[in-house]
């Protein structure tokens, strides 16, 4: 019985305060938004908006046969997602 009288005790005062809270809250959120400034602010590169191509540099071991060469490539990433690979120096190791 306590625990019936409990319940319905606490299910009252959210009846009685939710609506109230939900009230405040909303009318708070409404003039906050209002005031707030519509201003962005941005430093730095913008790496999106740039249509140059990425480049790098790397460097790879490669066998041929029985000769292994040690090579210096040059990846560009262009914008539009083609990859290009361009080798600029190879130097045989063994």
């Amino acid at each position: 019985m306590k625990k019936f009288l409990a319940l319905a005790l606490l299910l009252g005062t959210s009846v009685l305060f939710v609506p109230s809270i939900e009230a405040k809250t909303s009318s708070t959120l409404a003039l906050n938004n209002a005031a707030s400034p519509q201003i962005s602010i941005r430093l730095g590169n913008q790496r999106r908006n740039r249509r140059e191509a990425r480049v790098v540099t790397r460097t790879r071991i490669v066998r041929s046969g029985f000769r292994t060469y040690r090579e210096v490539v040059q990846y560009r990433y262009r914008p539009n997602g083609s990859v290009t690979t361009r080798v600029l120096s190879r130097t045989r190791i063994r």
